[in-house]
Parts: structure tokens; sequence; C-alpha cells
């Protein structure tokens, strides 16, 4: 990948992310614009907490995506090379996975309180 393909593709990634905060604020600035009586009405006047939901799973997931991602490859080098390691590479990687779900246990809680 040439160094100009680089670039543009870590200047899209920031594009992007500016664009996903950019348009969080004006969600959320413009329930308070409108009135609060209506975004009170739509989510329960508890819009953190459901915030807060979906920034726990969302974290939970790419980071369970990522470790999933180097344990995996590990475990089929290593299961290559010696294919009796096979339970405890399962084990491995499932424990990477276990990530996903305390985020989706933590959102659901934080549901549950909106």
């Amino acid at each position: 990948m040439s160094v100009w393909l680089r670039r543009g593709l870590h200047t899209f990634n920031v594009a992007i992310a500016l664009a996903s905060v950019i348009l969080l604020v004006c969600a959320v600035t413009a329930g308070s614009a409108q009135g609060t009586a209506t975004v009170n009405a739509a989510v329960g006047g508890n819009w953190a907490a459901l915030l807060g939901a979906a920034i726990a799973v969302a974290g939970s997931a790419i980071g369970a995506g990522i470790a999933v991602a180097y344990t995996g490859a590990a475990a089929l080098a290593a299961m290559s090379e010696r294919p009796e390691l096979f339970g405890r590479a399962i084990v491995i990687v499932g424990l990477a996975e276990g990530i996903a779900i305390y985020g989706l246990v933590i959102g659901i809680i934080l549901i549950g309180r909106a």
C-alpha cells in the first residue's frame, strides 16, 4: 500500500470520526432546542442512560472483535503446529468473546434504569 493511499485512508477515518461526533452533538442539542417536553416524551427523559448503554455495547463489541482477531489468529497458528491445543485455544478465544457479553449486560442494566 502506498504512502499516499495510507494517508488518504487515515484522513478519511478522521473525517468520519469527526462527522459522527458532530452528528451526536447536533442530535443532543437539537432536542433541547426543540423543547424538552418532546425529548422527554420520546426517550423517557433519561437519554443519558440510553447513550451510556449504546457506548458500552459498541465499545465492548469493538474491543471483543479486536481481541478475538488476535487470539483467533494465534490459536490457529498454534493448532497448525500442535493440534492437541484445540481445547485450550477455544477457551482463550471464548474468554476474549466474553468482553462483548460484559458490555451487553451493562447495556441492559442501563436501559433498565432509563
